[in-house]
């Protein structure tokens, strides 16, 4: 497979990023409350599972959040 340089770093190109519409929809169409799924964000973040970026766009798994699924 070919691996593709770019001549400037792409910040929006990390393929770790997770976009947050991706956790909020699936929640809550499965029947979670927009509070619940605060709640469980922030917890996430408080446990030190997850990184939310100053944009609130996206999270990243920390390296704890990532060994809870190794």
């Amino acid at each position: 497979m070919l691996s593709m340089k770019f001549a400037t770093d792409r910040p929006f190109a990390d393929p770790e990023r997770i976009a947050i519409e991706l956790i909020n929809l699936p929640f809550l169409r499965a029947g979670g409350s927009p509070d619940e799924y605060h709640a469980g964000i922030e917890r996430a973040i408080g446990n030190g599972w997850l990184w939310r970026h100053e944009s609130g766009v996206y999270v990243k798994f920390t390296q704890t959040g990532a060994s809870l699924f190794a």
